[in-house]
């Protein structure tokens, strides 16, 4: 999936988390990534943990809608980050 982001708001994420959302769509490149749904009032959001490199990281995103509300095809990167213990744990021990 192409995915697009808010490039000011990839910056503050990078330099608060220490991950770039480039970095963070490398997470769908990894088979056993695992996608959440991500309860939010205003849309449906995903948050999806993987491994890259030798990170554990998660990232936040949603799917666009057109004006119709049909989906795009393209995904938004909302925010990126180290996965936290409980992350990485649902990651390891989930069923396979």
């Amino acid at each position: 999936m192409p995915w697009s982001w808010d490039p000011p708001k990839s910056e503050a994420n990078l330099r608060k988390h220490g991950v770039s959302f480039g970095t963070a769509e490398l997470v769908f490149d990894d088979p056993l990534s695992l996608s959440l749904p991500d309860p939010y009032p205003a849309e449906e959001r995903w948050r999806t943990i993987g491994v890259v490199g030798n990170r554990y990281l998660t990232f936040v995103h949603t799917d666009l809608e057109d004006e119709g509300q049909e989906l795009t095809g393209m995904g938004r990167i909302i925010s990126a980050r180290k996965s936290t213990r409980t992350e990485r744990k649902a990651y390891d021990e989930r069923p396979r």
